[in-house]
């Protein structure tokens, strides 16, 4: 068995040779086997990492099939993803809820009337609250955020969540 001149890909210019000579023949091989829809050239680059990951366990002379063989696996690997992608859309969510309309009617009605009673509040209030309470934020970020003290973050989330109290009480005596 005649020894290989070059003993590993890992040099530079012997993976650059390699990818030049198979390069454009693997990504026509896998657009002509499977067509344009999975993207055969990042398909033929991804087999080319993959390659270089290896490099030191691969000699120079088996690099046309490992090339071929991990870019095929990789097409097929892509088509099993797209099938499940498409059972999972295939699937309709559900249309219907376990709740009572009564209920959802409600919700809705709270919804609106909350979205009332936060535009009641100063733009400081809001900005505090919601960072409070959506975005769960400490009062020492929203400090930090809005560039105050703790303790006017703390007057802004409780004079607000006052003034949100006072007028959801008020609708729902309505």
């Amino acid at each position: 068995m005649p020894k290989e001149l070059h003993d590993n890909i890992c040099q530079r210019s012997v993976f650059e040779s390699i990818y030049k000579k198979y390069a454009q023949d693997l990504t026509n091989f896998l657009y002509y086997k499977f067509g344009a829809n999975l993207e055969p050239s990042d398909r033929a680059q991804d087999a080319f990492i993959k390659l270089w990951e290896n490099c030191a366990k691969i000699p120079p002379s088996k690099a046309k099939s490992f090339l071929f063989t991990t870019a095929n696996n990789l097409m097929l690997n892509a088509i099993k993803h797209n099938k499940v992608v498409l059972n999972h859309q295939k699937i309709k969510p559900k249309s219907y809820t376990n709740e009572d309309p009564e209920f959802v009617l409600e919700k809705k009605q709270f919804a609106r009337q909350y979205e009332q009673a936060l535009s009641k509040l100063s733009e400081e209030q809001r900005v505090a609250f919601l960072l409070s309470k959506v975005e769960k934020k400490t009062h020492q970020e929203i400090a930090d955020m809005l560039g105050t003290t703790k303790k006017v973050v703390e007057y802004r989330i409780y004079s607000g969540f006052k003034i949100l109290k006072e007028e959801l009480i008020a609708i729902k005596h309505i």
